[in-house]
């Protein structure tokens, strides 16, 4: 099984224009991404494949596909084992491809079942539909659930984190059991660009906020995922190479938590 490699990433959700999605992925590719992130929930799969594809077969562009990590999620509703089974090479299908680097538990909601559901995704493995397992918005007591019924390892978890939502207890956890985390939401959905405190720490580092947040995501060994569409897309790129300082870094640390961007209410996940 070829290693996960899990470089900043272009998140999707809510890129809905199938022209606009694919011209984005073509272009994060291009630019330099080597992991895209999407999901069953998000409807543009088939526009992400045709974005992969396009970059994988413009001569002028130097991607191969061996070197993108392409990362989907099966859909809450989705999660009885024949239907992980059924959707999940459905999602082959509309991406294009024979195979996704990681596949993820979306949300364990709805049709979740960890005796159930989680064998299915280490059927998937084993029949190479999918090289890792991840799964995504777990609390500690069902991540170490997971972790139990799991055959494979799991490879990723993705969980809302940004500087003002930073999670530590699922951090210390992606250390124990030897998972990345994944931080989708790592610009708050926006809200950090009217957050006067994160902006005076972003002055002071001489970084744009948003790439003063991806910066700080990375040096806290996270990968965080983007969405980002025109200019941003670059941008978000610098902060692969941004220094910054261990003071800037302990100053995000030290902001004050609030609440989560991203919820389900009626989710047995908020127990």
């Amino acid at each position: 099984m070829p290693p996960l490699r899990l470089p900043l990433g272009l998140g999707t959700s809510g890129l809905d224009d199938p022209d606009e999605c694919a011209a984005t992925v073509a272009d994060a590719l291009a630019t330099g991404y080597r992991h895209v992130d999407t999901a069953q929930m998000y409807g543009n799969e088939a526009a992400v494949g045709e974005g992969i594809e396009r970059a994988c077969t413009d001569p002028t562009v130097d991607v191969q596909r061996e070197d993108v990590t392409v990362a989907t999620k099966v859909h809450p509703t989705n999660l009885a084992p024949e239907d992980v089974r059924r959707t999940a090479r459905e999602s082959l299908d509309r991406l294009g491809l024979d195979r996704v680097d990681l596949l993820y538990v979306h949300w364990p909601t709805d049709a979740y079942d960890p005796e159930t559901t989680l064998p299915a995704f280490d059927e998937l493995r084993s029949a190479g539909v999918t090289d890792h397992v991840g799964v995504s918005n777990f609390t500690p007591d069902l991540l170490r659930e997971a972790v139990r019924i799991l055959d494979a390892p799991i490879a990723a978890h993705q969980v809302e984190r940004h500087p003002r939502f930073r999670q530590p207890g699922l951090r210390a956890l992606a250390d124990e059991f030897d998972h990345r985390l994944v931080g989708y939401s790592p610009l708050g959905r926006g809200a950090l660009f009217d957050d006067d405190a994160f902006r005076a720490i972003a002055e002071r580092s001489g970084r744009p906020p948003a790439v003063l947040a991806l910066a700080w995501a990375l040096a806290r060994d996270v990968t965080p995922i983007p969405k980002a569409t025109g200019e941003h897309v670059t941008e978000n790129l610098r902060a692969v190479d941004a220094e910054v300082s261990d003071s800037i870094l302990a100053a995000v640390d030290a902001l004050p938590t609030g609440d989560r961007q991203i919820d389900r209410a009626d989710a047995a996940w908020n127990r």
